[in-house]
C-alpha cells in the first residue's frame, strides 16, 4: 500500500481552497497543516478542511516534522523565498506558477532542491489534466499531421484594485506572469522553445502589463500567436492547426475542458471529460507518484521545462518592456 502523505498548504487564498477540495479525492493524501501570516485565517481554513494544524507563520509550517509536502499558494513574489524556506527544512514542494519572477530566482530554487535531494515541481496544473493529455495524444499520433500554427488566449476583465495581486507590481502583478503564462506554456509544450520572439504590452496606470501579445517562430516553420488580457474578456480557447486538420481545446482551455478534432469534411470528433473536482488533484497525484518512485522531478513537467518557461517569459518581458521593481527581481 502506498504511503499516506501529509500535505501542508502555505497561503490559504482562493486557489488553495480549490486545491484542498481536490486533495480529498486522493486516498493517499491528507491535508495536515495550514500556514498563513494570520493565525485566524489559517485556523478558519484548517477547520473547513479538517486539517490538524494551523500556523500563524510560514516558518512554523515549514519546520513541522510531520509535513511531507508543501503546496505553496502565496503571491508570485513570495514563491522564491517560500520555496527556499520549505526546501531548506526538508520538505518536498509543489509551488504555484509562475515558479519565480525570473530565471535567476528559478535557478536557485532548482539548485536548492537538487542539493537537498528533494522533490520539487511547478504547479502548472494544465499539464496534468485529462483534456490536455488528449490534446498531446492527438498531436503525437499524427491526427492533425504536422503542426503549422498555434493560437491561444487567456483573457478576462478583472476588477481593478491597485493594491490587489493582479495590478500591484510589488506582488508580481500583470497579465503575462498570471495568465499569459498559460498560452506560452502551451506553445512550448507542443512546438518547443521558440527561435524568435516578438511581444508587445499595454502598460497600465500601476505599471504592470494589462495586455500582452506574443508571437513565436519555432523550428519547422511553426508560428504561435498568443495573448492575455486582464482588462477585456476573450474566448480563452486554444487551436492547434496542422497539415491535416486542427485541434480545439475549448474554453476555458487551461482548466479541465473538452477537445474537438476537426479534419476536412470528416465529422468532428468531440472528447469530453466528466471528472470530479476542479482539476488540481492530478498535479498532486503526480507529486506523490514521483516521490513513491524515488525521483526528484516529474517526467511530465520537469525542471528543464520550468527553466524553459521562465527564461522565455524573461525574453518576452524584455521585448515588451515589462519591468518590476528591483526588490521584486532580486535574489
Amino acid at each position: 500500500m502506498n504511503k499516506i502523505y501529509k500535505w501542508g498548504i502555505m497561503g490559504p487564498g482562493t486557489i488553495a481552497h480549490k486545491f484542498a477540495n481536490d486533495l480529498k479525492l486522493l486516498p493517499n493524501a491528507q491535508l495536515y497543516a495550514i500556514g498563513s501570516r494570520s493565525l485566524e485565517r489559517a485556523g478558519k481554513f484548517a477547520s473547513r478542511y479538517d486539517a490538524e494544524k494551523a500556523y500563524g507563520s510560514y516558518e512554523e509550517l515549514a519546520k513541522d516534522p510531520e509535513v511531507d509536502i508543501v503546496y505553496i499558494a502565496t503571491h508570485h513574489v513570495y514563491h522564491y523565498p517560500n520555496t527556499l524556506l520549505c526546501l531548506n527544512n526538508g520538505k518536498a514542494v509543489l509551488c504555484e506558477k509562475p515558479l519565480a519572477i525570473n530565471q535567476k530566482q528559478c535557478s536557485v530554487m532548482l539548485e536548492t532542491a537538487r542539493k537537498n535531494k528533494l522533490f520539487f515541481m511547478e504547479a502548472l496544473w494544465t499539464r496534468f489534466i485529462p483534456s490536455f493529455h488528449k490534446c498531446k495524444e492527438l498531436v503525437e499520433n499524427g491526427s492533425i499531421g504536422g503542426i503549422k500554427l498555434i493560437v491561444s488566449d487567456f483573457c478576462f476583465k478583472a476588477k481593478f484594485d491597485k493594491d490587489g495581486r493582479l495590478f500591484n507590481p510589488m506582488l508580481g502583478g500583470g497579465s503575462l506572469l498570471d495568465i499569459g503564462l498559460y498560452p506560452v506554456f502551451l506553445a512550448l509544450e507542443l512546438a518547443g522553445v521558440p527561435l524568435d520572439i516578438e511581444a508587445f504590452a499595454s502598460i497600465g496606470e500601476t505599471r504592470v502589463d494589462e495586455i500582452c501579445s506574443i508571437q513565436f517562430k519555432h523550428t519547422n516553420g511553426i508560428i504561435s500567436v498568443l495573448f492575455g488580457s486582464l482588462v477585456s474578456n476573450g474566448r480563452t480557447e486554444s487551436i492547434i492547426h496542422g497539415t491535416k486538420g486542427l485541434i480545439r481545446i475549448n474554453s476555458q482551455w487551461h482548466t479541465p475542458s473538452s477537445v474537438d478534432l476537426i479534419r476536412g469534411d470528416e465529422k468532428p470528433l468531440h472528447y469530453s471529460f466528466d471528472e470530479p473536482g476542479f482539476g488540481y488533484q492530478y498535479e498532486a497525484e503526480e507529486v506523490m507518484k514521483c516521490i513513491d518512485n524515488g525521483v526528484l522531478e516529474s517526467s511530465l513537467f520537469g525542471w528543464q521545462k520550468s527553466l524553459d518557461l521562465i527564461s522565455t517569459l524573461d525574453k518576452i518581458r524584455e521585448k515588451a518592456g515589462i519591468y518590476y521593481p528591483s526588490d521584486v527581481e532580486s535574489l
